[in-house]
């Protein structure tokens, strides 16, 4: 039962990661009504941009690496804004859809091609501090890991509902041709949008390295798959929804690969997204107000 306990416990730590890429997909989808499949490509790729800080400064602390992949996530983010929604006629929901994928493939295909496809080292942060519970382990890099993803979401949120460009953010999601009439520019509350989900993106793919201790350009697929799942079992649109099923995946994951090792734990977070997908197919929150 320990054991048990440790790998759930080990799983919502991890999991915050997954709330912040769910989060961007549900953000992107809340304002814009769009699907952005290049979310966690850019999050991975943002995360390899902070190792560029180390081929200067072979020395650099690892908040300077830390830092420079969130800076280049909202650089990135503001990027496939341009690229993928900008200059494309919105009205055709499968010409964005399909840029994005494009926009997967090409930032995969740069990573490789910069790194020979070869997995590179992330520096980790109180890798050998762990700080025992009980029977628990809690792990140092892990804690590090849950609590600045913690503090990402806060600050998300108070944008979001304690400041103009939240409102304003929120206007253009309710009704865009009405925030349109009152003066705000839609134009650039999405590019906005972009750059706040691409710094979150950042400090997702900053924070998996931490925690794994290695990148791979293997990682964005999985973790496509997984932000989608997130998303719909957090319910479309919804913030709150991300973040606790973003927490839910994370410890189903550990709790499977505990129980049947790495190669199965995937399927298994599948069969947990045709669950709800069965049973609650509006999200976690479907049904109660205020899920936005």
């Amino acid at each position: 039962m320990i054991d048990v306990l440790q790998a759930i416990t080990d799983g919502v730590l991890f999991g915050t990661t997954y709330s912040l890429i769910g989060i961007g997909f549900t953000l992107i989808f809340g304002v814009m009504h769009k699907i952005n499949l290049s979310y966690a490509a850019a999050s991975v790729g943002a995360a390899y941009c902070g190792l560029l800080i180390l081929l200067a400064m072979p020395m650099a602390p690892p908040w300077a690496v830390f830092a420079t992949a969130f800076l280049a996530g909202g650089v990135i983010g503001y990027g496939i804004y341009l690229t993928c929604f900008r200059f494309i006629p919105l009205a055709n929901p499968l010409a964005t859809l399909m840029s994005t994928v494009g926009m997967l493939i090409l930032i995969d295909e740069i990573i490789v091609h910069l790194t020979a496809g070869m997995p590179r080292n992330y520096p980790a942060v109180f890798e050998g501090a762990p700080i025992e519970i009980g029977a628990l382990v809690l792990r140092g890099d892990l804690i590090f890991v849950f609590g600045v993803s913690l503090v990402s979401m806060a600050v998300l949120l108070v944008l979001l509902y304690r400041t103009r460009l939240g409102l304003a953010t929120r206007a253009v999601s309710q009704q865009p041709v009405a925030a349109q009439l009152c003066g705000i520019r839609v134009a650039r509350v999405n590019a906005l949008t972009f750059v706040l989900t691409g710094i979150l993106g950042g400090v997702a793919g900053a924070m998996i390295g931490a925690s794994v201790g290695v990148l791979s350009p293997l990682l964005s697929l999985p973790l496509t798959v997984k932000g989608l799942i997130v998303t719909v079992i957090g319910g479309l649109g919804s913030i709150p929804g991300a973040i606790v099923a973003g927490l839910l995946v994370g410890a189903f994951e550990n709790l499977f690969q505990y129980f049947r090792g790495v190669t199965e734990r995937d399927m298994y977070v599948m069969l947990l997204l045709f669950v709800f997908l069965v049973f609650r197919p509006g999200g976690i929150f479907a049904g109660r107000a205020g899920n936005d």
